[in-house]
């Protein structure tokens, strides 16, 4: 008996170290394919450089879907296909124009229109303006104070946080709600400070939504870059009674039919188990969208490339999902999750690459405790490639609605530190995406999904 169990040890601690080794040598594997054969920086080159900015309802974002589509095609992957899904078709129209007009002088000052913003009159709007540092402090002035005025927010991102996005998190709601609430009290116009750490002379846009107020209602937002929202305030200092003129002619078109655009290595021992990998396909107008998110595009599909470049028949359906209309409305998501629960698709994994093409560090995770020891126990695996945050956070938009009865979400964390000079902003373009980052990314998303595949979920 005594013998008995100590062979069986060492059958177990024997197996177990031949497991390990046989990962080591397949992540080896995945990181030399990125490294070496990797497709995904010319195809971010052809996104970026020839079709360029992909806005939803555009051109552009057209031939983005077609192009996707034929390079997954070229990939021999067991189906490739779109996803019909309508979305918003809102244009910016000709260069936004601004300016401070103090004491009869004219400073002209940078800023861009937010998506989904209405236009200004045609001659523009000008009016006196009031410097706030958040929704609450608007509010507590009240109707009195801010009837008739432009609402300066000016909350900067907190720099104090290591993690970006938590420094993101804490002041974009004056973006995205600033002027529904500012129009609730009256106010004629909105002018948010850019989301950005670093200050320089670029308007970061982002989405604005005006909720349930009637279109009557509605009043023109825009976003100043951050050295002019300095300038601006410390002039509000020396004269609160200035004006500032806007003009902006940006407007909503009819929605507009786009698609996802989605292909699949159909699963060798549970095809009916599905493992999602995926980036928005769509980008803001301003720049061409490289970081945000052509970058986790094409990392999702390389994905797709590195196994089937490697021979790796995955024992569950691995598909990679680009899709549409993340910036403004999300519909790609929430309709890739509608037809998932119409069609009684079993989702067990879902992993999503929407943080720009920097050097990746780790991954968040929406996990069960069981779930997330066990991916978290993976992490000696990927030290050897710098990778060391296992954390448990928010995962990504588009897997958002994704819902099955037993699924783990994981989002890909790359280095935030420069993220948000580019993020919204005209320099979110192909020149400022590493080539070896971006492969990094892809290969380090490759592994978790091969991890996944082989150990499955608890």
């Amino acid at each position: 008996m005594r013998i008995s169990i100590v062979l069986m040890l060492f059958l177990l601690i024997n197996f177990s170290t031949t497991a390990q080794t046989d990962d080591e040598k397949m992540l080896r594997n995945i990181y030399d394919e990125a490294l070496i054969n990797s497709k995904c920086y010319d195809w971010l080159d052809y996104l970026s450089n020839t079709i360029g900015s992909r806005l939803s309802g555009s051109k552009s974002a057209e031939k983005a879907v077609n192009y996707t589509k034929s390079e997954l095609e070229k990939l021999g992957l067991d189906r490739v296909f779109l996803q019909e899904v309508m979305v918003p078709h809102w244009v910016r129209g000709e260069k936004e124009y601004a300016y401070i007009e103090n004491k009869g002088k004219k400073i002209e000052v940078p800023i861009c229109a937010l998506g989904s913003s209405i236009a200004t009159p045609k001659q523009g709007l000008k009016a006196s303006i009031i410097e706030v540092l958040g929704i609450d402090e608007m509010i507590a002035l009240g109707s009195e104070k801010i009837k008739g005025k432009i609402v300066f927010f000016n909350r900067p991102m907190t720099p104090i946080h290591i993690e970006t996005f938590k420094a993101y998190g804490g002041c974009v709601d004056q973006r995205s709600s600033g002027a529904r609430e500012a129009a609730k009290l009256g106010a004629v116009g909105v002018v948010v400070r850019s989301m950005n750490l670093r200050l320089d002379d670029l308007p970061h846009t982002g989405n604005t939504n005006y909720g349930d107020l009637p279109e009557d209602k509605y009043i023109p937002a825009a976003a100043i870059s951050t050295n002019a929202a300095n300038l601006l305030s410390a002039v509000l200092k020396e004269n609160p009674n200035l004006n500032f003129y806007f003009k902006q002619s940006c407007e909503t078109l009819p929605d507009v039919l786009s698609y996802n655009v989605v292909g699949e290595i159909k699963g060798t021992e549970n095809p009916d188990k599905i493992m999602v990998v995926g980036g928005h396909l769509d980008s803001w107008d301003l720049g061409d969208g490289s970081h945000d998110d052509g970058a986790g595009v094409v990392q999702s599909m390389e994905i797709l490339s590195i196994f089937k470049s490697l021979g790796y028949k995955p024992k569950n359906t691995i598909r990679v999902v680009l899709f549409m209309n993340e910036e403004n409305g999300n519909r790609g998501g929430r309709k890739y999750a509608e037809l998932a629960t119409n069609n009684n698709e079993n989702h067990i994994f879902a992993l999503e690459s929407d943080a720009g093409g920097f050097s990746p560090r780790g991954f968040s995770m929406e996990a069960d405790e069981a779930n997330f020891i066990k991916i978290t126990n993976w992490k000696p695996l990927f030290e050897p490639y710098l990778i060391h945050r296992f954390v448990k956070g928010f995962t990504g938009v588009d897997i958002g609605p994704l819902q099955s009865k037993h699924i783990v979400k994981v989002g890909l964390q790359p280095d935030s530190q420069r993220y948000f000079d580019y993020h919204h902003a005209a320099n979110d373009t192909f020149d400022a995406v590493n080539k070896r980052e971006l492969e990094l990314g892809a290969a380090t998303m490759a592994s978790i999904m091969y991890l996944v595949d082989k150990y499955g979920i608890d």
